[in-house]
Formats: C-alpha cells, structure tokens, sequence
C-alpha cells in the first residue's frame, strides 16, 4: 500500500508478524535479483551484443560484503528469496563465498543461481556446501555446433553433464531455460523436452525478447507458446503439473504421463505476467532497479559507502515500480543487452 505521499509501506499482522512490503499496486517484494557481474564468458545472440558492450570500472562494482550489506538491510522489510545473477556469476572469483555470507542473513529463506552452466561441473559441490538451494542453467542446444554458434563461444560445453553435475551435488530443483528462436534453435524443442521423461529437471520455454542493441532478432524470430505448445501435445497429451516445489518465477508448468520432470512456459512476449510480479533487482554497479524492462534505478551504491541507511531508497523505488513492462512497444528502460541487469 502507499501513504498520502505515494511511498510504499509495510503493515504488520494482528499477530505482530511482519508482512512483507507492497509496492504502489498492492503487489508484495520478496525477492531480489543480484547482477554481480556486467561480464560473461558467453555471448549470446539474444543477450549481449558481440561488440561494443563497455565493462563496469573495478571500482563500480559492488564487494560480496556491500552486496551482503544490501541484503542484510533489506531482509528486515520482507525481502526473503534471493537469485544470484551476471552476466555470468560463476566467473567471479569465489562465488560461493558470497552464498556463504547471504547464507548467513536469518531472514532469508531461498538463495538461487542464473548461469549458462559451464563451471557447474567444477563448483556445484562448492556452491551446495555453501549454501545455494538451486539453479537455474541456460541450455539453448543440445548439439556442440549449435551452442557455439548461439554463445559466439567455443567452450566445450556440455549442458546435460553440467545438469547432472548440479543434480548430484544436490542443488533441486534443477531448471534448464532454452530462449526459442525461429530458425535458430526452435527444431530442437522436442528433444529438450524429452530429457524430462527421464530426468527429474524443469525443462522451460522462454519466448524471445528483442533488446537494445540486439534487434536483428525481431518478432519474426518469437515462437509464440501457443503453438510451442502445441508441438509438444501432438507427441503426447501435456497435463497441468506444479512444477518444482522451489521456485519464485512465471512459469506455467506441464507435465507428460509418467514423466520425471516438467515442461515449463514463460512468455514475456504473448501473456506478459506484471500484474504478479514479486521482484527487483540489483545491477552490480549498485542501482536497484523496479522492473526489467523500465527505466527508474535508485543509486543504493552512494548511499551504502556513505554508510547512510537504504530503507529510505528501497521505499521510493517500491513507490515508483511500474505496474507493467513496455517492452511490446520495444521501450527497454536504456538497456543494450539482457546481460546488463542478468534478465
């Protein structure tokens, strides 16, 4: 709710227990994105341009101990569920050190991670040991050729080993997001699909966004889930499932008979989901920004190396948080890449 002056508010339960904040539209915020990196060792089609893109200086970027002060401050308010974001996040040195500290924050309940899995093999146990509950792990393609054309990279990887690396250090659930590009990766849904019916992964769909300075993708290249699904019914009826027991995103999920895992949707393009939106994010600069694709930021960073308190910046963002994105009218809030806020 919002007081006289538009500024969102907390209420606390006849109880006494703390009910989370509510931005300007009633929506709660629990949950924060955390960029702790501009940089990748991908570049992918749909999220970084392969050229031009200029780095953060060193000095922008926040610590793991601010990142963990940001948090520390924050919890208090409601904020309970926490995603590790980059760019890519396992390419900064010791990341689990940085699951450990948010870790060790009480209030918060859930700490997740985004990355294209190519180091999962070598840190999943670390990162489970840590801490980290999840992941979420970016599979464009099954096939080394296309991966590498898709990523601008030629990293060697293998996203089922990565998969199977992150199931059996007991990071759960494990989630696999293809990006579905028509006449680029979209003959390859099925058989992303099918790795379900035997493995107990959340395989998702996400419909293409065309950003900044990646408009050579265009609408041409959405599959809408409509039809996607619709594919995936003719091999064999799909079934409304709950999908995984964690989980803070927009998927609808779907299930095949007998399957180990389930079939996931987002569609950003198609069905946009604002109206039950629970997020922030936190660039890696140290801006809180309301919405993906909208274009107010707070500075947290000023304010944190001053040693001034942040409930005060948190409450005017939530004031400010748009009630949807713009993006079908290709307003991107300034950005030029996805990997600038980590999506």
């Amino acid at each position: 709710m919002s007081d006289l002056n538009g500024t969102a508010q907390s209420t606390t339960s006849d109880s006494g227990e703390f009910a989370a904040l509510r931005d300007q539209f009633g929506r709660s915020i629990e949950y924060l994105r955390i960029s702790v990196t501009d940089r990748c060792n991908f570049r992918c089609v749909y999220c970084m341009p392969e050229t031009g893109m200029q780095w953060l200086p060193k000095a922008d970027i926040l610590s793991y101990e601010e990142i963990t002060e940001v948090v520390r401050q924050l919890a208090p308010l409601g904020l309970r569920r926490l995603r590790i974001t980059g760019g890519e996040p396992t390419i900064r040195p010791q990341i689990h050190e940085l699951v450990r500290m948010l870790r060790a924050i009480p209030e918060i309940t859930d700490i997740a991670l985004s990355t294209n899995g190519v180091r999962l093999p070598a840190i999943a146990p670390l990162l489970r040991e840590a801490g980290l509950d999840r992941v979420n792990m970016s599979v464009d393609s099954l096939r080394a050729d296309r991966i590498a054309t898709i990523a601008r990279r030629d990293l060697g990887f293998d996203p089922v080993r990565s998969a199977t690396a992150a199931h059996d250090a007991g990071l759960d659930p494990v989630k696999l997001n293809m990006v579905v590009m028509r006449g680029i990766n979209d003959d390859e849904v099925e058989d992303l699909a099918r790795l379900t019916l035997a493995h107990p992964w959340h395989v998702r769909f996400i419909e293409l966004m065309p950003v900044g300075d990646l408009r050579s993708l265009t609408w041409s290249h959405v599959v809408p889930t409509d039809e996607l699904l619709a594919r995936l019914n003719a091999i064999a009826p799909l079934a409304p499932s709950e999908g995984p027991s964690r989980g803070n995103g927009p998927a609808a999920y779907y299930r095949w008979p007998s399957a180990a895992g389930t079939i996931g949707v987002i569609t950003p393009m198609t069905h946009t989901y604002c109206a039950s939106c629970n997020r922030v994010r936190l660039t890696a600069d140290g801006r809180l920004r309301t919405c993906l694709f909208g274009d107010h930021e707070v500075d947290l960073r000023t304010a944190l190396r001053a040693g001034e308190p942040l409930e005060p910046l948190f409450r005017q963002a939530l004031a400010n948080k748009p009630k949807e994105h713009e993006l079908l009218q290709m307003r991107i809030g300034g950005l030029k890449a996805l990997s600038q806020v980590g999506g």
